[in-house]
C-alpha cells in the first residue's frame, strides 16, 4: 500500500467497463489509446472521416482512460494513507446496490463528445454522492491554481459553492454522468466527429448497461490513470 502512494499522485472513483463487458471496454481503450484496466497503451481504432488525427481528437481524455466519474480525482490529505482510503472505498461499495445506467447515447456536452445515459436517474446521482461525501476526509484541498482553472470555465454561483466545499463544481445536483470521448473541439469538428463516430458506437448502445462494479483508480507520474481496485457493489 505504501508503494501505491509513491507511484500515484491522485486517486478517484470511476465506473470503468471491465473485461466481462468486452465490447464496450475494448472500444474505449482503442478509441482513447489507453487501457485503464491494464495500464497500457493500445493501438487506436481506425475511424474514417474524422476531421483530425484521432490522437489529436482524444488528447485530453486519453490519459484518464474510458470511464465515468463517480468521485473526481484528488490528492490525499495530509496524514491520510492509501490503505485507509482503500478500506473506506470498499466499505462504501459494499453498502451500495447495483444499478442500471439504462441505454447510452452519443451526446455533445458543450464542446466535447461523450456517452451519456439516455435517461439520467436520481439513483446514479445518489450513488455518486455517497462516495463524494464519505471519502471527502481523504481529499486534500485543491491548489489556488486548480481552483482558478475551474473558475475560468465560467461557473454558476451554485457550482462555485460546490467547488469551495467539495473541491469540484459538478457534484450532487450538478452531477451529470458521462464517459468522455473527445477533448474540446470547434463546432464543425465536433459535428464531423460525431457523424464519423455514430456508426462505430451504434452496436454498443443497443442494450442497457448494468453497473455491478466500481473502481478505485490512481494517476501515475505521466498523468495516466490506472485501475487499482475493482470492487463488486454490494459484495
Amino acid at each position: 500500500m505504501e508503494n501505491t502512494e509513491q507511484h500515484f499522485s491522485r486517486f478517484a472513483v470511476y465506473i470503468v467497463p471491465g473485461d466481462h463487458e468486452h465490447e464496450l471496454a475494448a472500444f474505449g481503450a482503442q478509441w482513447l489509446g489507453w487501457d485503464i484496466n491494464h495500464g497500457r497503451l493500445t493501438n487506436f481504432l481506425t475511424v474514417l472521416d474524422l476531421p483530425a488525427p484521432i490522437q489529436k481528437i482524444t488528447e485530453t481524455p486519453h490519459r484518464y482512460g474510458f470511464h465515468g466519474t463517480i468521485k473526481p480525482p484528488f490528492r490525499l490529505a495530509e496524514g491520510k494513507h492509501f490503505a485507509d482510503l482503500h478500506n473506506a472505498f470498499l466499505a462504501i461499495t459494499r453498502a451500495q446496490r447495483p444499478l442500471s445506467l439504462g441505454r447510452l447515447k452519443l451526446e455533445k456536452l458543450g464542446s466535447f463528445l461523450a456517452l451519456t445515459p439516455e435517461v439520467p436517474t436520481a439513483e446514479l446521482s445518489a450513488f455518486s454522492a455517497e462516495f463524494v461525501t464519505h471519502l471527502d476526509e481523504f481529499r486534500a484541498p485543491p491548489t489556488e491554481a486548480e481552483t482558478a482553472k475551474r473558475k475560468s470555465a465560467g461557473l454558476t454561483p451554485r457550482q462555485e459553492e460546490l467547488l469551495a466545499r467539495w473541491g469540484y463544481p459538478y457534484v450532487f445536483d450538478t452531477f451529470k454522468f458521462h464517459m468522455t470521448l473527445t477533448g474540446p473541439l470547434s463546432e464543425p469538428d465536433l459535428a464531423q466527429t460525431q457523424a464519423a463516430l455514430a456508426p462505430v458506437v451504434a452496436p454498443l448502445l443497443q442494450e442497457p448497461v448494468r453497473i455491478q462494479e466500481v473502481c478505485l483508480v490512481g494517476e501515475d507520474h505521466t498523468g495516466r490513470f490506472h485501475t487499482l481496485t475493482r470492487a463488486k457493489i454490494g459484495a
